[in-house]
């Protein structure tokens, strides 16, 4: 890979390019369009760790996102000086570290764009409702009959639903749902489109067991493929001699800076609802082997006795706020340095790992994550509202599911309850949907006609091909229209889904 490749400003729609007065660069641009969309002002309405929450002190996704923004510039901007001045790198100079620096900036804004409202819960809950629907329920298909619905959808189809992803919705809202002049989106960068996608698999092609970071979920619905597969060709991230799609080298300090934002932040708003308290973070230092004479463990103690010394009231408030700051820096450290050592493997696409994964912050990224998981996430409080976020998306998908079955077919009823939920449905969702379709219906019919043709098909042949293709299309439709209830429910913020679920219950 090269970065005059992997830093492509090639777009779905091609910009325009009349001289003006503007002399803001493809990149800019792309920051700019994604601040001033309405998909990531909701994120100040999306849950980071705590469902619900009314403290204003607890983050949320945007200031999550802000702040996973603010990481990855600064890793960006210190391993691009680390490769110019060691000279690792004849292709990369000033303007590529100034790219890269913009790049992640916007990346690390929309890189949560995609996911549903109570965070990975949410997902969760998707993935378990979706896995029972499929199995179970029965569908007309193209000809009136009832089939299983796990018959009339592909594999892929299938794994899209059960292994329901927010990075993969977060490629579909900014190349296509956020509609502010077309159906292609934000229109962004192939770039930082590539520098999104985390794990550049179908959902057919998962490997948990690979030992390859970029196998381990999916980063595309089938409905994207076409949009994956122009990003990858485009950014030179596909081999296409070894027939190979490697990650984007920007998306390793995406995720390491999307880590270290929640790992520290999660423990920070932990501490403030008093979910652990200082004591808890100096014994789990000791017992995951971080004793005096240790840089994480000597940091925490110095700022406790700073604390002490200087007459603060709250000293162990202060040494726990100080101490997530400091190893915040010694992580980041930690992360360039592992970039720059592993560049020539991570340029060739042969590095398998986190960036944080090795390294003398590795352990305490693991005891901060479990410390977490621990004391938070486990814990009765975040239980019962992650019970209430399941109660409501699993209604919501239970009637707008059903609601969109036969939707857009001759099975449709009208002035049916499903007619009204699907009134509910945004209708900017619901346009895309027709967009798509009939594009997909369109394209399916011309190779159809080709075949028909070059075949010189009649009488039974020909019937049975046009069968063929009837089925394919009715159940890409199926399919779509699946994904415009995920799509409707993912953009939902965490108070909006609460008073829809309250009015459509009849408790508001």
């Amino acid at each position: 890979m090269n970065w005059k490749t992997l830093l492509s400003t090639n777009t779905r729609r091609a910009r325009s390019r009349i001289k003006s007065s503007d002399i803001r660069n493809d990149f800019e641009k792309d920051y700019h369009r994604v601040i001033s969309s309405p998909s990531f002002r909701r994120l100040q309405d999306k849950t980071q760790a705590f469902p619900l929450e009314e403290n204003d002190f607890v983050r949320t996704r945007l200031t999550h996102s802000l702040e996973v923004s603010s990481f990855a510039k600064s890793i960006a901007q210190s391993i691009g000086k680390r490769i110019i001045d060691d000279k690792l790198d004849k292709d990369f100079g000033y303007e590529e570290l100034n790219s890269i620096s913009t790049i992640l900036s916007s990346a690390a804004l929309i890189h949560d764009i995609g996911n549903p409202p109570f965070g990975h819960f949410g997902e969760d809950t998707i993935r378990m409702w979706f896995s029972d629907f499929i199995e179970k329920r029965e569908v007309k298909d193209y000809n009136g009959e009832l089939k299983k619905l796990k018959d009339l959808l592909t594999p892929q189809m299938i794994g899209d639903f059960e292994n329901y992803e927010g990075n993969a919705q977060a490629i579909r809202v900014v190349s296509k749902l956020h509609f502010l002049v077309d159906e292609y989106g934000m229109n962004l960068t192939y770039a930082l489109l590539n520098t999104l996608i985390k794990y550049p698999v179908s959902s057919e092609d998962i490997n948990k067991e690979s030992g390859n970071i970029k196998d381990k979920k999916m980063g595309f619905f089938l409905a994207e493929e076409d949009v994956f597969l122009d990003v990858v060709k485009s950014t030179g991230t596909y081999d296409e001699q070894e027939n190979k799609i490697y990650r984007h080298p920007l998306t390793f300090l995406l995720e390491a800076a999307d880590d270290i934002a929640y790992i520290t932040a999660d423990i920070e708003d932990g501490l403030k609802k008093k979910y652990l308290d200082y004591y808890n973070l100096e014994n789990t230092l000791k017992e995951y082997g971080f004793d005096s004479g240790d840089v994480f463990y000597d940091r925490l103690i110095k700022y406790k006795e700073e604390g002490k010394k200087n007459g603060y009231r709250n000293v162990h408030s202060y040494a726990s706020s100080r101490w997530i700051i400091s190893i915040q820096g010694l992580i980041i450290k930690d992360v360039v340095n592992n970039f720059i050592n592993n560049y020539t493997e991570i340029m060739n696409g042969t590095y398998t790992r986190e960036l944080l994964a090795d390294g003398r912050s590795a352990k305490i990224v693991k005891m901060l994550k479990d410390t977490a998981r621990k004391y938070i996430f486990e814990s009765k409080r975040n239980n019962k509202m992650e019970l209430t976020a399941n109660i409501m998306i699993n209604f919501l998908l239970d009637k707008f599911v059903e609601s969109v079955i036969y939707y857009d077919t001759i099975f449709e009823k009208e002035n049916s309850v499903h007619s009204k939920y699907r009134i509910i449905l945004s209708d900017n969702q619901k346009y895309i949907y027709h967009v798509y379709a009939n594009e997909y219906e369109k394209k399916e019919r011309a190779k159809l006609i080709t075949k028909i043709e070059e075949g010189k098909l009649e009488g039974n042949k020909k019937e049975r091909l046009e069968q063929e293709y009837e089925n394919k299309i009715y159940n890409y439709k199926l399919y779509l229209r699946l994904l415009l209830v995920t799509d409707y429910i993912s953009g939902m913020t965490d108070s909006y889904i609460k008073t829809t679920y309250q009015e459509l219950m009849g408790i508001k």
